[in-house]
């Protein structure tokens, strides 16, 4: 079993192996990355569709939604299928990815 001591001991002897400084991503930088390249494909339960497409009034009940989203998360579209969601994503020259 490891121990937080023991983790942070291995993080210790890490950051001695490499010197080299990190730089950090802002939310900024790191919300572009991959923007006009890469659509992410995401389930959503009918709540979660209503608030992240508020043009949508009710979100229909028992059917599974797909929403591609833009690499900063900006909603790109909606449909009731994982293929039509990645053919949305293929046809705006997108690259199709899951998030779970």
């Amino acid at each position: 079993m490891t121990t937080p001591g023991r983790i942070r001991q291995s993080m210790k002897d890490f950051e001695k192996e490499d010197p080299q400084p990190r730089s950090f991503m802002t939310r900024s930088e790191f919300a572009q990355l991959g923007d006009g390249e890469v659509a992410y494909i995401k389930q959503l339960n009918p709540d979660a569709a209503e608030r992240l497409f508020p043009a949508l009034q009710t979100a229909p009940k028992g059917i599974d939604l797909y929403a591609v989203l833009g690499a900063d998360g900006t909603p790109i579209a909606l449909t009731d299928s994982r293929t039509a969601a990645i053919a949305n994503a293929i046809e705006n020259d997108l690259v199709p990815v899951s998030v779970h």
